[in-house]
């Protein structure tokens, strides 16, 4: 792609209109912390006039912490793309749930083979009473968790379920059965818990039921039908799997140098690691703003 010939349509400095950021891996580093100079670069773009946007997998608890530190009150991709959040107004703008044939084979499924879950709404999430130790340690990253009986789950206005396994080597055939037991359509990501910073040594694999949506595509069409930006003015960024439905939909798209390989494969640039400065070298050379 020549982005010599990519110029602002809307006098924004650089080459692309807006600017999409996952967070874990990317804008938020192995150690669980945003770079000071990816703070800075992402503030002095968003005070540029260039559109940013941060479409993660969180909930909005998980989030919104992030976000705040960014500096950022523009709306939001979370939970992969079922919600749209707004930060200035702390409210859900976009809200999908899932519906029964979904939630009950999946809980059932998961009560069946004994895996751990956790349920989330908008605003809260509920797991059972862990186990053992392992089951504590995965219970400790998740923010704003209630403990309930399992038999107490919540099973209306569900925006995500999450399986936990530790009986996969692997999270796909976890995805596969997850898959088999559905009545209703749904939006699923999977992905090894190890690959999150809170959980380095977390033998769990992990599978995440959303409403039928576009995942983080939904960025894309929020910015188009609702902000007038279109798909190929937008720049997105990411390192994992939930993130190649914005890679398809952007107009470039780029990997960090650390993420899974399926996201360095299909983007169209790879960059340096999340723990160094590459996010604000990328937006210095895409959109001519320093820090």
């Amino acid at each position: 792609m020549d982005l010599s010939l990519k110029s602002g349509g809307d006098g924004t400095s650089g080459g692309f209109d807006a600017l999409l950021l996952d967070l874990d891996g990317t804008v938020v580093d192995p150690a669980g912390q945003v770079r000071e100079s990816t703070r800075r670069s992402i503030r002095a773009l968003s005070e540029s006039g260039v559109r940013v946007m941060i479409t993660t997998g969180r909930s909005v608890t998980g989030a919104e912490k992030v976000i705040a530190e960014l500096e950022l009150d523009e709306t939001a991709v979370v939970f992969n793309g079922a919600g749209i959040w707004c930060p200035r107004e702390r409210r859900l703008l976009e809200e999908q749930v899932l519906t029964d044939r979904v939630v009950d084979p999946v809980l059932d499924y998961a009560q069946r083979a004994e895996h751990m879950v956790c349920v989330m709404l908008g605003d809260s999430k509920f797991a059972p009473l862990p186990r053992d130790e392992v089951e504590e340690q995965t219970i400790s990253g998740l923010q704003g968790v209630t403990i309930v009986d399992r038999a107490d789950l919540p099973r209306e206005y569900l925006m995500r379920i999450t399986v936990f396994s530790r009986e996969h080597a692997s999270s796909l055939p976890l995805y596969e059965e997850v898959s088999s037991v559905l009545r209703g359509p749904a939006y699923m990501t999977h992905f090894p818990l190890n690959m999150l910073h809170a959980y380095r040594e977390s033998i769990m694999q992990v599978v995440d039921v959303h409403p039928p949506c576009r995942g983080k595509a939904e960025a894309l069409r929020w910015l188009k039908d609702v902000e007038g930006i279109d798909p190929q003015r937008v720049v997105c960024v990411g390192d994992a799997t939930n993130d190649l439905p914005m890679f398809a939909a952007s107009g470039l798209s780029v990997a960090m140098g650390d993420g899974m390989r399926e996201a360095r494969e299909a983007a169209d640039r790879v960059i340096g690691n999340s723990d160094t400065d590459a996010i604000a070298e990328l937006i210095q050379e895409l959109f001519d703003v320093a820090p």
